[in-house]
């Protein structure tokens, strides 16, 4: 779409009272073009087997159509009416704890033929009835789709199957895997186990993997029917939601976002955050990173926070902030979950846009800023692109292995966020990829526990080095294959060469610091690792009795490039230095010479012009230092140079001259 959007997750269906034509009128004034109906409404839609009712949906897309308002239709399979649980109570997902209750949303068995019935059914009667209504825009398939933790005997099967077909022979699986240990091995495929109770963490990962295919062909599925029946001028999405810790925070466990994303026109997500004085504008941006690099474009936020939980009701200013955070890392579309706050049920405190009065408030009237601002600069704010040479490796299977044989005190995601934290809270700006992605356009590639990577990804490492890149990994990493068995030759496996060490001791940090010769510079956290340099030069020592000998970090030669290993966790500040000091020396900078809470994105917009978006993340006025050059700053139409005051969780925009 060549406008930039701003926009509402709607429900008339949850309305104590009508007020559409209210609604309505609200929007507009807060410059709200487009409105995510339908979703979760599957109940009200077909409230018997087979009888539809889309009196709601007509309502909102006549209401929305005459105001000019675009509409998202949802695809509402993901909360089941009682009516079809009744009929087919295995609609229900059997997980490892048994089959689910029914009540809460998502916890239905995607692979139930009952299920995909009604979905089919659903879905293609939705389609014909809206495919050609004006304000239709585009669809969302489902919602936040994971594998719900499926585990009956039906997915079970279909998982030998897909062993079968991988493996070829027990024989083959039975050595992939290692499955002698504690007399796991198989003799023939009709012996197969539960795959609950296994104690093997390359048999766990592998249905781990599985079930993400799982997810994949029920999205791609949906996106077939709905292809079917939508207007060229309609697109379909899905809102990806990420690995939750007090918000969006890393990578998703149970979905392959690069392989669904492929069966979509246009990636959207779901990204939430603390708020507040926690507001740090992290979490938005790594995202944000990782959802822009699923395709190389721009993207659609489909969820966020207006004000949501009690404790993350924004302060003055920060909704305003946090609008323009998005559109910085690409985003086309910026939409609140949702327009007003729910009189009942289980999100009754995640508040809307509106509280429970409907009134206007504080928030509103700051959402109205935005859609002002939105309206008024989106051909220069439109698909902003980024040209970053920082790629930072993130890996769907390292992530499940790690959980299998954790980490003291902190998970892969917490390794993750610690490099990409350390490179956001300096301004340098990073593209979010996944082992799958080309690497050739970057400089630096950041691999942190990158704990299993096949001859295939290490080879592109390889190559990447030699050829010229940086690369930059830690502890946990080339341990094992691609199928979670470790490698049995000298560790980091296929890349002692690269990185110019070996190590073949790892413990926990305790009491543990580290030397750079000049002193004591940081303590080790966790894990570590007894790095032994073998070409390679020590960047950093353990400073302690036992371990003084070992490199707790190396750097080394190889080819045209150069390979750093970090062998434990630092601090966040001492491992920002760091990579500053690598980042610079292959002549890669920040957007800017500031460092949290003063934050600074950039990025190339439609018209070839430099833009610098410019945030501060602090409840008093700071004094930014811009790089040098001439602007415009956008949202107030003045010239500006050298230095600029930002107010508290200020925002401005800088267009290059």
């Amino acid at each position: 779409m060549e406008k930039l959007c701003y926009g509402v997750a709607y429900y008339d269906e949850y309305m104590p009272y009508e007020r559409l034509e209210k609604d309505v009128e609200m929007m507009k004034r807060a410059g709200i073009n487009v409105v995510r109906v339908f979703e979760s409404t599957w109940s009200t839609s077909e409230p018997r087997d087979g009888e539809f009712d889309f009196t709601h949906l007509d309502r909102v897309l006549r209401a929305m159509g005459e105001a000019g308002i675009g509409v998202i239709v949802g695809t509402p399979t993901y909360a089941v009416p009682a009516w079809m649980v009744k009929k087919h109570p295995d609609i229900m997902v059997t997980t490892a704890e048994g089959r689910q209750k029914y009540g809460a949303r998502q916890k239905m068995d995607i692979t139930n033929e009952h299920y995909l019935f009604y979905c089919e059914r659903a879905i293609r009667t939705l389609m014909q009835h809206v495919k050609d209504h004006p304000a239709v825009i585009g669809y969302q398939l489902d919602n936040e789709t994971k594998h719900y933790g499926v585990a009956g005997e039906r997915v079970q099967r279909r998982f030998v199957q897909y062993l079968k077909e991988k493996f070829g022979t027990v024989q083959a699986l039975n050595a992939a895997f290692g499955l002698d240990y504690w007399s796991n091995a198989l003799s023939d495929w009709e012996d197969f186990p539960d795959v609950t109770g296994t104690i093997n963490a390359s048999l766990g990962c592998e249905f781990e993997k599985f079930r993400r295919t799982l997810v994949t062909g029920f999205l791609s599925w949906q996106a077939r029917l709905v292809r079917e029946y939508k207007r060229k001028d309609q697109f379909i999405t899905h809102n990806f939601d990420f690995g939750w810790k007090e918000g969006s925070y890393g990578v998703q466990p149970d979905v392959d976002h690069p392989a669904c994303a492929q069966f979509l026109d246009v990636v959207g997500c779901d990204i939430y955050h603390p708020s507040q004085d926690a507001l740090t504008g992290a979490e938005l941006s790594f995202c944000g990173d990782l959802a822009r690099c699923l395709k190389g474009g721009n993207y659609y936020v489909l969820e966020t926070q207006a004000q949501g939980f009690p404790q993350w009701t924004p302060y003055d200013g920060q909704l305003r902030l946090l609008a323009f955070a998005h559109l910085a890392c690409g985003a086309d579309m910026v939409e609140y979950w949702h327009w007003h706050s729910i009189h009942n049920s289980a999100e009754t405190y995640w508040k809307g846009l509106l509280s429970h009065d409907f009134s206007e408030n504080k928030t509103y009237r700051e959402a109205v800023t935005v859609g002002r601002s939105f309206r008024q600069l989106q051909s220069k704010l439109l698909h902003l692109k980024k040209e970053n040479k920082i790629a930072l490796l993130v890996s769907n299977l390292s992530l499940t292995a790690l959980e299998w044989f954790p980490m003291p005190g902190v998970t892969y995601n917490d390794v993750v966020r610690r490099f990409y934290d350390a490179l956001y809270e300096h301004n340098f700006e990073c593209d979010v990829v996944f082992p799958s992605t080309d690497l050739s356009r970057y400089k630096v590639v950041l691999a942190p526990a990158l704990y299993c990577a096949g001859e295939e990804l290490i080879e592109k490492l390889r190559a990447f080095t030699q050829g010229g890149g940086t690369l930059i990994s830690t502890f946990k990493s080339f341990f094992s294959d691609e199928n979670v068995k470790v490698y049995a030759d000298a560790q980091p496996h296929g890349m002692t060469d690269v990185f110019g060490m070996t190590y073949d001791q790892f413990t926990v940090a305790k009491d543990v610091s580290l030397s750079d010769g000049q002193g004591i510079c940081a303590r080790a956290e966790g894990f570590m690792e007894c790095l032994r340099p073998q070409g390679g030069a020590p960047v950093l020592m353990y400073a302690h009795d036992n371990w003084r000998q070992y490199a707790a970090a190396t750097v080394n030669f190889f080819g045209k490039g150069k390979a750093y290993y970090f062998g434990c966790l630092f601090e966040k500040e001492v491992l920002a230095e760091l990579l500053q000091a690598i980042l610079r020396e292959d002549g890669v900078y920040p957007a800017a010479e500031e460092k949290f809470p003063v934050i600074v994105r950039s990025g190339i917009n439609q018209f070839g012009k430099t833009l610098l978006y410019v945030f501060n993340y602090s409840s008093s006025a700071r004094t930014v230092n811009l790089p040098a050059g001439k602007y415009a700053e956008l949202l107030t139409g003045r010239e500006c140079t050298g230095t600029l005051g930002l107010e508290k969780w200020g925002v401005a925009i800088f267009e290059k001259k």
